[in-house]
This record gives structure tokens, C-alpha cells and sequence, in this order.
């Protein structure tokens, strides 16, 4: 049990004070729902801000800015709420840029098989200014983040999953099933199989493939963000259908197909896994989080945003709009050198023809539509590509492109910020800062990426009746920091609304 001293325990950095949060905890208000965990001192239990227990006296709170924090201070998760089940991405706002790359490598799974002075060394730090920066800002060290990572996706497998306990051992990160039962028993107070026993939901399983629920915070504009995607959607890798996104995916050696739609009642999507086995699984559910923008914080997005008369009416019609992602890096930098000066149409076209003549053929697949795996970069340094139509200089760019992310030589990953992203693309010859920023806001999913020169946004913005240049549009564009990749969305959204006829 936790200690009964109410200044036990660091909360890490708080949007709010106890009093906020307490009178949060009494409404159970779902807005509030993953910016914070209640310690209840009493219980030595952690719970999420709709937890329909019993609402605890005010005096035995503690508020905690992440479960990490509370589970480093002693209290146990709620097997009620189930913080597991939490959405993510509030309770790591306000902290300092390198701890927020290094929070963003964990959840890649970067201490999963390195240690910390790795991952120091990653973000250009010393091992012990890393310690102490999250110390400071999330309240315990680099290990123990990654600990409650494991533990809470582990304890989502159990409630989730009809898999053989030792396989979502080793899918959580745990060396042995020892170790995981001992963690179990000693953040629960019982052994996992118990903890199976007690959940009170359907085991989802589908033959080879295996169903999860990715909670997001609402608003969650799924028409739109799966509209975007199928506009765009490559035939043979990708497809919409039933309102439901498809694609082949390989991660590591694994190859396999994953399906996404939005659950009934529209709280979370359901994602359904087809790969051989479960040892990148968490990885899997990483990707497709940030492919679906499902860490994002529309409020407070549209708080910032909406006082701009640009991009108020589109707000209002779309509060929950959301960042379309990428699976791959690669994949989502070749389509943007694609799409460069061209039609979503004829990128589309083009992409087509790149996947069906170097891609990788899928044996056997689930789903017969989904037949073959995007490119690697291997495949595409030293292809001939011009027949698929395109351009001597765009070929160039391509190869450039290949051999940089085949050799290793670019260095992208997530603990990249955005200027270091533009530098190292820009770099390379036949990208520039349009491309650069588009692959930003997709493949990385950097809120403030803002693709400088895009025609459509200066389109959006001549249909409501003002004329602008691309100075002006950047100039216009710093009020809307640090979420300038929603304000793009906003505007290319606006492009698709049809004019209401005016009443004779």
C-alpha cells in the first residue's frame, strides 16, 4: 500500500491543481479522462478520473501527471478503470523537448533491448542529465516508464486476448514468464491467470488474427480521417472498405495484414492483427496509434485554433479532425516525392505502379485484394523507374532517397524534432521544404509541421475571399503554433465542402 504521507510521491508536471482534479474525479468527467491518475491513500489503488467507484475524500488524493508516476510512488492500478485502457499523449504535455523525444522512443520500444545510456546517446544527453531531466519533469527515471509500459500493456493482452499467458510475456517485453508472474504479483496483488478469471469482457480472437481496442479521446473525426486515407489508398497494399481500413504490413521479418474500424458507439477503434506470432505486437500498436492520430488532444487543439477566423467554421463542422499518419517512414517519403507538383490521382497512380512492379509479393494473404508489401529501400536505390512514368529528376530523388534510408545514413526516427527532420531531408537533392514537412506531419506525426508552398492550402484560403502569398501564409501561420499540421488539415478540409445554393 502506498504511504499514508500526502507528500509522498512525485506527480510529475500537472496541468492542473488538486482541486481541479478533485472536482474532475466527482463529475467522472470523461474530457479529463488519461491527463491524469488519482493515488487514493486509503486503498493504495490508481485510478483514471471516470473510475465508477466510489469517489474518494479529497484528503486521501494524490494526482499523479502519468501511471508511471503513480505506480513508482506504490499504488496499484484499479482492476475497475483499468488504466491500461486510458487514452494517451496529455500526460506527457509541458515536459522539455528531450524528454519528450526520449518518452516517444520508449513507447518505439528503445529500452525494450538497450539500456538507458543507449538511449542517452540516441538524444545526444549524458546518462545522468537524462535521469535528472525526468526526474524533474515525469517524476521517475527512463527504466520505470518503460516498466509500466510493459506492465500495462501486458495486463491489456490478459483482459483482451485469449493468447497463452507465456506468449504475452515475451509480446510485453518480459525476459521470462517468472518475471511476469512476480510483476503481476506484485503491482496486483495476484497472479495474471487470476486476472483473467476476473475480466468481465469477451476474449476477442479470429483464427490466426487477434482483435484490441485503441481508446482516443473524443471528439474523433473517423469519416473524414478513413476518407482521407482511401483517396489515397494504393490497390494490392492498402484498401477501404465497409468503412474499414486494410493494409499489408511487415515489421522486422513478419509480414501480415491489419484491419481498423471504428467500435460501435465510437469510443475506440478495434484493430484486428494477422502476423505469425506476437513479438512485435506492441510495435504494431504503437504504429497504428500514431496512423491514426490517437494521442491527440482535440480540445486543446481547437481552443488555439479556433479563435482564427480561417479556420473557425471548419472547427465547428470537424472538432474531432485528426492527423492521417503513417505505417512507414519510407513509405509515406517516396509518396510525397511522388505527389511533388501532381494530383493525388496521378500519385496515387504512380504508387501503384512502384508497389506492383518492386514489391514484394505476399504468399497466401488473408485478404486476397491486399496481394503484395510496399518497397523497401533496397529495392528501390538502383531500379530502373522509368516505366512507370516518371520524370529523370524525380528518379534521381527517389535513388537519393532509397540509398539514404538503406544505408542509415539519414538517421530519422522519432527521436528527431521537426527542425532535424527538415535539415537532414532537405538535404538530399529534389526535397524540399514542402516535402520535407509533409513527411514531418505524416511519418513522424509533428503537430506544428506546416508544408510551406502547398497550392491547396493557398486555394482554401482564396475561397474565402482573401488573396495571399506564401510569405503571407507563413507569417499568418505562426499564431497557429504548435499546431500548424491541424490548421493544414482544416484548410485542405475546406476544399471538399460543397457551396450551398442561395435561396432565390
Amino acid at each position: 500500500m502506498a504511504s499514508q504521507n500526502p507528500t509522498y510521491g512525485y506527480t510529475g508536471h500537472m496541468d492542473y491543481d488538486s482541486k481541479t482534479c478533485y472536482r474532475a474525479v466527482k463529475s467522472r468527467d470523461g474530457r479529463f479522462d488519461g491527463r491524469f491518475f488519482t493515488g487514493v491513500i486509503s486503498t493504495g489503488i490508481f485510478c483514471r478520473p471516470v473510475c465508477p467507484a466510489t469517489t474518494p475524500k479529497q484528503k486521501n488524493c494524490l494526482f499523479f501527471a502519468n501511471a508511471a508516476a503513480a505506480m513508482h510512488a506504490g499504488f496499484r492500478p484499479c482492476l475497475r478503470c483499468r488504466p491500461e485502457a486510458a487514452p494517451g499523449g496529455p500526460a506527457w504535455n509541458g515536459v522539455s523537448t528531450t524528454v519528450k523525444r526520449a518518452l516517444r522512443l520508449i513507447d518505439e520500444g528503445a529500452l525494450d533491448s538497450a539500456s538507458v545510456d543507449d538511449l542517452a546517446a540516441k538524444l545526444g544527453v549524458g546518462e545522468r542529465h537524462l535521469r535528472r531531466l525526468f526526474m524533474e519533469y515525469v517524476g521517475v527515471g527512463p527504466k520505470a516508464v518503460a516498466q509500466t509500459r510493459r506492465v500495462l500493456f501486458a495486463k491489456k493482452l490478459v483482459n483482451e486476448t485469449a493468447l497463452p499467458l507465456t506468449e504475452i510475456a515475451l509480446a510485453a517485453g518480459f525476459g521470462s514468464i517468472r518475471r511476469f508472474n512476480s510483476t503481476f504479483q506484485k503491482i496486483y496483488a495476484r497472479p495474471p491467470r487470476d486476472l483473467r478469471r476476473m475480466s468481465g469482457e469477451g476474449i476477442a480472437s479470429d483464427g490466426a488474427a487477434l482483435t484490441l481496442k485503441l481508446p482516443f479521446r473524443s471528439p474523433y473525426d473517423w469519416a473524414h480521417l478513413i476518407g482521407f486515407l482511401q483517396t489515397r489508398a494504393i490497390p494490392g497494399i492498402e484498401s477501404v472498405v465497409d468503412d474499414s481500413y486494410r493494409r499489408t504490413i511487415k515489421i522486422d521479418k513478419q509480414k501480415g495484414v491489419l484491419e481498423v474500424h471504428l467500435a460501435p458507439g465510437g469510443t475506440h477503434l478495434n484493430v484486428n492483427v494477422s502476423l505469425a506470432d506476437t513479438s512485435n505486437l506492441q510495435a504494431v500498436i504503437e504504429r497504428s496509434r500514431r496512423l491514426f492520430d490517437l494521442d491527440a488532444d482535440s480540445a486543446a487543439i481547437n481552443a488555439h485554433l479556433c479563435g482564427d477566423p480561417l479556420l473557425a467554421k471548419s472547427i465547428k463542422a470537424r472538432p474531432g479532425l485528426r492527423i492521417p499518419g503513417a505505417w512507414d517512414a519510407f513509405e509515406i517519403a517516396v509518396r510525397a516525392v511522388l505527389g511533388q507538383q501532381v494530383s493525388v490521382a496521378a500519385a496515387r497512380t504512380f504508387a501503384q505502379r512502384l508497389a506492383a512492379t518492386y514489391g514484394e509479393v505476399l504468399k497466401n494473404p488473408s485478404t486476397p485484394e491486399l496481394s503484395y508489401l510496399f518497397p523497401t529501400p533496397e529495392a528501390l536505390m538502383d531500379a530502373d523507374l522509368s516505366a512507370i512514368g516518371l520524370t529523370g529528376r524525380r528518379i534521381d530523388t527517389l535513388r537519393g532517397l532509397s540509398r539514404a534510408f538503406a544505408s542509415g545514413d539519414l538517421g530519422l526516427d522519432m527521436a528527431c524534432d521537426l527542425m532535424d527532420i527538415e535539415a537532414r531531408l532537405t538535404a538530399l537533392p529534389g526535397i524540399g521544404p514542402w516535402t520535407a514537412q509533409y513527411i514531418a506531419m505524416r511519418a513522424f506525426g509533428e503537430p506544428d509541421a506546416f508544408p510551406t508552398g502547398d497550392l491547396g492550402l493557398l486555394n482554401a484560403i482564396k475561397a474565402m475571399g482573401t488573396n495571399i502569398t506564401t510569405r503571407d501564409l507563413d507569417k499568418h501561420a505562426e499564431r497557429w503554433r504548435p499546431w500548424r499540421a491541424y490548421a493544414a488539415m482544416h484548410l485542405w478540409a475546406t476544399l471538399t465542402d460543397k457551396p450551398r445554393k442561395r435561396k432565390p
